[in-house]
């Protein structure tokens, strides 16, 4: 039996803004922007590893009622939602074009005493993202 992971879901305040932060500064391409409702859903992969899974970007409101929609909406704002975590084999080059991106940066590159060398950002939504070396 093989099991692997399909989609990870990202919520964001606007997508399009997120696009450019996951997209240009992250390297990540667009594989599909649908629209349902009056809202969006926009996946994104890496050209580097096609076989493994995509981030789903979409707002709070996307697909939920208004009560579920307004209470995500309350966690993302306080910027408690997990983390999202990433893997580059140049760490350091990682982290300059995300930084030169704007992004707010949370922790530069360190060796973590549990063994990963990583660094950590916000994403425009409030996201931490944390991208380790290997």
């Amino acid at each position: 039996m093989t099991i692997a992971l399909q989609y990870c879901n990202i919520t964001v305040n606007d997508v399009d803004e997120s696009i450019a932060f996951y997209g240009d500064a992250l390297g990540l391409q667009v594989r599909n922007d649908v629209a349902s409702g009056g809202f969006r859903w926009v996946t994104l992969g890496s050209d580097a590893q096609p076989g493994l899974g995509e981030i789903v970007l979409s707002v709070p409101h996307a697909g939920r009622s208004q009560a579920d929609g307004d209470m995500l909406q309350e966690l993302l704002t306080k910027g408690v939602l997990p983390m999202i975590v990433f893997r580059a084999d140049e760490l350091d080059t990682t982290f300059e074009r995300i930084r030169a991106s704007g992004a707010e940066v949370l922790q530069e590159p360190i060796d973590q005493p549990w063994g990963p060398r990583d660094c950590a950002f916000r994403d425009p939504s409030g996201n931490t993202v944390r991208i380790s070396e290997g």
